[in-house]
């Protein structure tokens, strides 16, 4: 691995998602909603990638593949966010979450956006430490092909669960009820599965080269995040009083997909 190079791009990586969470938190001022944060969260990673595609020292093919995967999946996430939360009020997540401790600049910056940038820096070791990694050869190729796999299961079950529930929503006839349909059938959190699978994929390609291994921790952190974090359980919290929704979690699984299991009578 190169030393100099990784350390250059984890600065660059640093200063870049800096700026964007700065300008990400003068938009939010300036609209009076901090969920746009969220629209900024795959574009964060999108940031990375392309610095560690420009600044790398590894295989341009490694980067240039790093930097696709990324793309597509963190555009997608973006352009899905803000469809979601164009004209709409804030999310009860960010509320609750101020009410507890304050509506101050310096607890917003903070409790969000600080939050979120570190929390982007940590997941995308991965990706800046295959980005200054030799090149891999013979059987260790097979990790690379592993995780471009695990990577699609993932997309797909991302970019899948978040149009049929978004079709879901836009039937009027719909309303209040709870979305049990399509992948959604197999697990209650297809979005969220299908986002951990994305970087264990990408973590998988780090890891084909030595000592991308050693950045495990970033999609276990990642996948806390979605599981325990501010993804499945807090969603759950929200959902559980609605009606149906317990039926629904008695039948679905929570977070690994599996055929969902026959209703009581």
């Amino acid at each position: 691995m190169n030393v100099s190079s990784a350390l250059v791009l984890a600065a660059a990586s640093l200063l870049g998602l800096a700026a964007l969470q700065a300008v990400t938190f003068a938009v939010a001022r300036r609209i009076g909603r901090y969920n746009v944060v969220d629209v900024v969260w795959g574009l964060g990673f999108v940031v990375v990638a392309a610095l560690a595609a420009l600044l790398g020292t590894a295989p341009v093919e490694r980067r240039v593949l790093l930097l696709v995967l990324v793309a597509v999946w963190g555009l997608r996430l973006s352009l899905h966010m803000h469809r979601r939360t164009a004209g709409h009020g804030e999310d009860p997540r960010y509320t609750a979450l101020l009410d507890r401790h304050g509506h101050s600049a310096g607890v917003v910056v903070r409790r969000i956006f600080l939050t979120q940038g570190l929390a982007q820096w940590v997941i995308s070791l991965p990706l800046q430490v295959a980005a200054v990694t030799g090149p891999v050869s013979g059987v260790v190729r097979l990790l690379v092909v592993a995780g471009v796999l695990v990577w699609l299961i993932g997309f797909v079950f991302e970019a899948v669960g978040d149009r049929q529930l978004a079709r879901f929503r836009a039937d009027p006839r719909h309303r209040g009820t709870v979305m049990d349909r399509g992948l959604w059938a197999w697990t209650r959190h297809p979005n969220y599965f299908g986002d951990a699978c994305v970087w264990w994929g990408l973590w998988l390609v780090a890891a084909a080269a030595w000592p991308g291994a050693l950045t495990v921790f970033a999609p276990l952190l990642m996948t806390y995040v979605l599981v325990q974090g501010t993804g499945a359980r807090l969603l759950e919290e929200h959902m559980a009083e609605r009606p149906g929704y317990r039926e629904y979690q008695r039948r679905t699984a929570y977070f690994f997909p599996r055929p969902p299991r026959r209703s009581r009578p």
